[in-house]
C-alpha cells in the first residue's frame, strides 16, 4: 500500500546532487562543430542534427539517443555550413555549400539534398537553388511555408570570396521551391536566384561583408529576412530588413535599416578561433497573443570583453522596430556569443541558446538557454550544459550553435571542447505548455491530475493546475518525479507561472521498469501521484 507520509519524509531529506537537464552527447569523432538542429512539428519525437563539414543526425526518441551519417553528394560535393529543416509531410532537408571534385569547382552553389525516411538517408546527389560560374555562394538557410509546404532559401553571393578589391562585392540572394526542393522557380529576370539586398558590401568576408540571411514566413505567406551589414562601408555597421508580400517574385526595393551592431558582426572573443553576432529572423505563426510578431536575434558589443545577445521585434510586418532588448539578464561586463533563436510555433515561446561567461573567470564558458513567453520583452537564464568547458583559440567552433523547439519540447545543440577533442550535445529541456483556458476562469485550487496513460512505455503526460492567490499573480511552480527509494530522477517543472491548466510530457526511456512518483509543490500545496512505468 502506498504510504504518501513516509514518502514524502523520505523525498524532503534527499539533496539533488545533479543537474536539472539531461544532457545528451551527440557525436564526439571527427571533431564536429557550427551545428544545426530541427524537431519534426508533425511528431516530436523525430530530430535531424548537422554539422561540419558533412556529419548529419536523426533521433526517432525525442533526442535521447542519436545515429550518425555523412553527407555525400557526388556531383556537387559537400562543404558544410549545414541547415535541416522539415517539412509538414514528414519530409526533411538538409542544405549545404557544395565542394566538387572538378578543378575550381568550390562552395559554387548551394545544395539541397531530402530525405523521406527522417533523416536516416538523403537523396544523391540532390539539387541546387543556383549557379553562376565564378562565384562563390556562402551562409545559406532555408524555411518551409507550413501552409503549402513552399521552400525559401536566401545566403550571401560573393564575387571573388576573401578578396579586398573593393570592386568586388558580396550580396544576399533569394531561391524559392514549390516542389519539395526537386526544381528551383526562375524568377522574371530568367535566373533561379534574386538579389534582395540594395547596397553590396565587400568580399573580405568581416564586417563589411552582407551575411546572416535567414528567411522567416508570416502567417499570411510573407516572407521577412534580416542580415548584417555596413550602412556606410568601413564605418557603420547595423541591420537591415527585407519583406516580401508574394511568395519571393517582389521585394521592397530599398531594405529597412532596423538597428544598429556596435562592434560588427564579426568580433573577437579570447579563446575563440573566429565569433559572429550574425542576426537570425523569426516570426510568430502560433495562435497566441504574438501572432504575426517579426523577431531579430543577434549580439553585438557593449564595450571590450563585453558582447551581448539581443532581440528587436516589429508588430507590423515590419514597418516599424523595437528598441533592442538585452536577452542575457546579467551584470555587465561578461562575454555571450554564439546566439541562435527559435520559436515554438505552438505557444509563441522564444528560446534562445548562446556561450557564457557571467560566473567564471578566464575563457571557461558554460552554455545558456533564455526563455521569453511574452514576445520577448522578459527572459529567464538557466545554464543548460552539466558543467563549463575551455576553449582555445586554435580550434574552430565553426559560426554558430543551434535550437528548436516545438510543444514546449525544446532541443538546444552546441559545440565543446575538452582537451582537444570536440563533441558536439543537446539537452533533454521539456516544458508545460498550457492545454485549456478553463473558458476564461481563473482557476481556484491547484491540482495535480493523474498521468496518462498509466502505466506507460516510455513517456507519459501530466495535467496540473495553477491557481490565482490573493497576493500573487503568479506562482512559483515544481514538478519533481522520484523513484521507490525517494531518489530524485528528474525536475520536470521549476519555474514562475501565471494561473492555468497545463501539460508536461515525461520520458522514462532512460529508466527501467517500475513505480514512480512524481510531487507537485507550490508556496504551501503539495501533491504526489503514483506512476508504473513497463517496458
Amino acid at each position: 500500500m502506498f504510504n504518501k507520509f513516509l514518502f514524502l519524509a523520505l523525498i524532503f531529506t534527499y539533496s539533488m546532487a545533479f543537474s536539472q537537464w539531461t544532457n545528451v552527447m551527440i557525436d564526439n569523432s571527427g571533431g564536429p562543430n557550427e551545428t544545426c538542429i530541427a524537431i519534426n512539428p508533425k511528431n516530436t519525437n523525430y530530430l535531424i542534427a548537422g554539422a561540419n563539414i558533412n556529419f548529419y543526425y536523426y533521433s526517432s526518441n525525442s533526442g535521447t539517443t542519436w545515429s550518425k551519417g555523412t553527407m555525400s553528394s557526388s556531383l556537387y560535393g559537400v562543404w558544410g555550413d549545414m541547415c535541416m529543416i522539415w517539412d509538414t509531410n514528414n519530409v526533411c532537408y538538409a542544405f549545404h555549400l557544395s565542394n566538387s571534385s572538378s578543378p575550381g569547382y568550390w562552395i559554387d552553389r548551394i545544395v539541397c539534398q531530402k530525405s523521406t525516411n527522417y533523416g536516416a538517408n538523403y537523396i544523391n546527389p540532390g539539387t541546387y537553388t543556383f549557379f553562376l560560374s565564378h562565384k562563390e555562394q556562402d551562409k545559406e538557410w532555408a524555411v518551409v511555408d507550413p501552409r503549402n509546404n513552399y521552400i525559401y532559401v536566401t545566403w550571401t553571393q560573393f564575387d571573388n570570396y576573401g578578396t579586398s578589391n573593393q570592386l568586388d562585392s558580396s550580396n544576399i540572394l533569394f531561391s524559392k521551391s514549390t516542389d519539395g526542393g526537386n526544381t528551383w522557380v526562375t524568377f522574371s529576370n530568367g535566373q533561379t536566384a534574386k538579389r534582395i539586398n540594395l547596397t553590396g558590401g565587400d568580399c573580405v568576408d568581416s564586417d563589411n561583408t552582407v551575411e546572416g540571411a535567414v528567411p522567416a514566413v508570416g502567417p499570411n505567406g510573407e516572407i521577412y529576412v534580416a542580415w548584417s551589414g555596413p550602412k556606410v562601408r568601413n564605418s557603420q555597421f547595423g541591420l537591415f530588413f527585407n519583406k516580401s508580400t508574394d511568395a519571393g517574385n517582389t521585394w521592397l526595393s530599398t531594405p529597412t535599416y532596423i538597428g544598429n551592431q556596435p562592434g560588427g558582426w564579426d568580433y573577437g572573443v579570447s579563446g575563440i578561433y573566429r565569433a559572429n553576432g550574425l542576426p537570425i529572423t523569426l516570426c510568430d505563426l502560433s495562435n497566441g497573443p504574438y501572432r504575426g510578431r517579426i523577431y531579430v536575434n543577434y549580439t553585438d558589443s557593449a564595450g571590450a570583453n563585453d558582447h551581448d545577445v539581443k532581440v528587436l521585434w516589429s508588430t507590423n510586418g515590419g514597418t516599424n522596430w523595437s528598441a533592442p532588448v538585452r536577452v542575457n539578464n546579467d551584470p555587465a561586463g561578461k562575454e555571450q556569443f554564439f546566439t541562435w533563436m527559435t520559436i515554438d510555433q505552438k505557444t509563441g515561446y522564444l528560446y534562445c541558446v548562446f556561450y557564457d561567461r557571467r560566473n567564471y573567470t578566464g575563457n571557461y564558458t558554460q552554455v545558456y538557454l533564455a526563455r521569453s513567453t511574452n514576445g520577448g520583452v522578459n527572459w529567464t537564464n538557466d545554464s543548460i550544459a552539466t558543467s563549463p568547458f575551455l576553449p582555445n583559440a586554435t580550434t574552430f567552433f565553426g559560426d554558430y550553435n543551434g535550437i528548436t523547439a516545438h510543444n514546449g519540447k525544446v532541443r538546444p545543440i552546441w559545440t565543446r571542447l575538452v582537451g582537444s577533442a570536440l563533441s558536439i550535445w543537446t539537452a533533454i529541456i521539456d516544458f508545460p505548455t498550457p492545454v485549456e483556458n478553463n473558458n476564461g476562469k481563473i482557476p481556484v485550487k491547484f491540482s495535480l491530475e493523474q498521468n496518462y496513460p498509466n502505466p506507460f512505455n516510455p513517456v507519459t503526460k501530466i495535467k496540473f493546475t495553477v491557481k490565482q492567490e490573493a497576493k500573487h499573480k503568479t506562482q512559483d511552480i515544481k514538478i519533481v518525479v522520484y523513484n521507490i527509494l525517494g531518489k530524485q530522477i528528474k525536475t520536470l517543472v521549476n519555474e514562475t507561472m501565471n494561473p492555468g491548466t497545463y501539460e508536461i510530457e515525461f520520458n522514462g526511456s532512460e529508466l527501467s521498469s517500475g513505480t514512480y512518483f512524481y510531487k507537485l509543490t507550490a508556496g504551501n500545496y503539495t501533491d504526489v501521484r503514483k506512476m508504473t512505468l513497463v517496458k
